[in-house]
């Protein structure tokens, strides 16, 4: 049959309010980006009748700015799951006052096609994704980035599909796209290796249902922040860490294989692996393959690299187009639910490491919300990872806000990651091997490793408060760090029975 060809703006047409609505993409790689446009500029102009114009959304992670951004700008998100980036979102999900509230739930993210699936988050009506090819008997090959896509397409009653001739249709055979079954028909895996295949290269969908528009929009990836002293040193502080685990037998001489989180530290981490004699040639199984991994193919450092988006800057995404011949054999792009399966994670004997906002001194992490209440971006993939990694890393500097608060505290203002799934926390002054350690032992393991020097007699100061019990936690005084940050709360804590001598601002 023929293809439905039609423009964005007819397209935007074809969605209303209230209804639920699916984007591909991860990060802002493989997203959609001039029919949520369209769709923002379609709320406004309903807003301007007075009509009510939301939908809920539903994502593979964050995005670019062309959905998250422009639809929040518009007051046209009902809810949002799971995982964002964009200011403006952020801003109206933790601003009230900011249009009307956005019902934002996060989520691990290797549970959201599932959860699509069994129904829990209501269904699908139209689903929203970028593809380099779509065929007349409804095969659509997407682009850098995979998350739900397979699911929302498969569930969704109209699928919307950007043909983006910016991307060359010569990347079919990266990806490997396959859905779970669902209880009680499940079965496993069959993926033993990094580089194992097990689905198809395109996903298949009813052609009755596809609507195309024609784009050619470049990528919204930027590059990275250059390497600070500090980010450097947590780089080279987890690379020594990795040698001294070989060393001692605790990671194979033949290494394993490495996920690694979204970022600068992220980036620096890899650079550092890299750059380490002693460290061999090491597979990824991610969910995000950044710079570093494409540079450290070019150089022989990674094998293999297996993940669900390719967020690069846009120089190098160009670059791995031009040269595809060579990358083609050694990345896969795979949906989250496979790319962060927490079965595959364990059976692969992945090295797990991911950035934290805050850290306890007893092991416990904060990685979603500033100062207890505000979003930053959400859990993504890292509890995936975390609690089934072979060995779970978390890294962050020592402080943050120029020194004006610690990111080692006596207790996270919010909990993401628990002291029973974090194994080791690394900052620019050392590492904290929490490993067969009680409270004690952390609590001091982590303050002497990890803490800036100027909070290290406050926080030793603060497991002595405490002489009772397993883990000596002072529920009077745990909040100290935060609330000092605030200056309508000086008053408070100066009249604390148990005050810490945190220092004026």
């Amino acid at each position: 049959m023929a293809l439905k060809f039609i423009s964005a703006e007819e397209a935007a047409a074809l969605i209303n309010h209230d209804q639920n609505v699916g984007f591909s993409g991860f990060t802002h790689a493989g997203c959609p980006k001039v029919v949520p446009v369209a769709l923002a500029k379609r709320a406004e102009e309903e807003h301007a009748k007075g009509n009510p114009f939301k939908i809920g959304m539903f994502t593979g992670a964050s995005t670019g700015d062309t959905i998250d951004g422009s639809l929040a700008r518009a007051n046209a998100v009902k809810f949002r799951t799971p995982y964002q980036t964009n200011r403006d979102m952020r801003n109206a999900v933790n601003n009230k006052q900011v249009h009307d509230p956005i019902d934002y739930f996060d989520m691990h993210l290797s549970q959201v096609a599932q959860e699509i699936r069994y129904g829990f988050l209501g269904g699908v009506d139209v689903a929203i994704v970028e593809a380099c090819e779509v065929t007349e008997d409804g095969k659509i090959v997407p682009t850098a980035g995979v998350g739900i896509t397979p699911t929302i397409c498969r569930m969704a009653k109209t699928v919307i599909v950007e043909l983006n001739s910016k991307v060359p249709s010569s990347l079919r055979g990266i990806h490997d796209l396959y859905e779970l079954q669902d209880p009680p028909k499940r079965r496993h895996i069959n993926i033993f290796e990094v580089q194992g295949r097990i689905g198809l290269e395109y996903i298949k969908v009813d052609p009755e249902k596809i609507f195309i528009v024609e784009t050619s929009e470049e990528s919204e990836g930027g590059g990275f922040a250059p390497l600070d002293e500090t980010t450097a040193q947590i780089g080279d502080n987890v690379a020594n860490f990795f040698v001294n685990e070989m060393k001692n037998g605790r990671i194979p001489q033949g290494f394993l294989p490495v996920q690694s989180g979204v970022g600068n530290i992220a980036n620096a981490v890899l650079g550092s692996m890299g750059s380490n004699k002693d460290i061999p040639r090491f597979d990824v199984y991610t969910e995000v393959i950044q710079d570093a991994v494409l540079n450290m193919m070019r150089e022989g450092k990674i094998s293999f690299a297996s993940g669900c988006s390719l967020t690069v800057s846009n120089e190098q995404l160009q670059q791995l187009y031009d040269d595809l011949d060579f990358f083609k054999n050694k990345l896969v792009l795979r949906p989250s639910e496979i790319s962060n399966n927490p079965g595959l994670v364990r059976r692969l004997g992945v090295i797990g490491i991911n950035t934290a906002i805050e850290v306890d001194i007893f092991g416990n992490v904060n990685s979603t919300h500033v100062m207890g209440n505000n979003m930053m971006n959400g859990i993504g993939g890292s509890g995936d990872f975390t609690r089934n990694s072979y060995l779970s890393i978390f890294v962050t500097p020592s402080v943050a806000k120029n020194g004006d608060i610690s990111c080692i505290v006596p207790k996270v203002s919010h909990t993401d990651h628990t002291e029973h799934s974090v194994k080791v926390i690394v900052s620019e002054y050392g590492v904290a091997d929490l490993r067969g350690k009680g409270p004690n032992q952390r609590a001091r393991e982590i303050i002497e490793k990890c803490a800036h020097p100027d909070y290290r007699p406050m926080l030793h100061e603060y497991i002595t408060l405490q002489d009772k019990g397993h883990t000596p936690q002072d529920l009077y005084s745990c909040y100290e760090f935060h609330k000092s940050f605030f200056p309508k709360s000086k008053v408070l804590i100066q009249r604390n029975a148990h005050q810490l001598h945190v220092p004026a601002r």
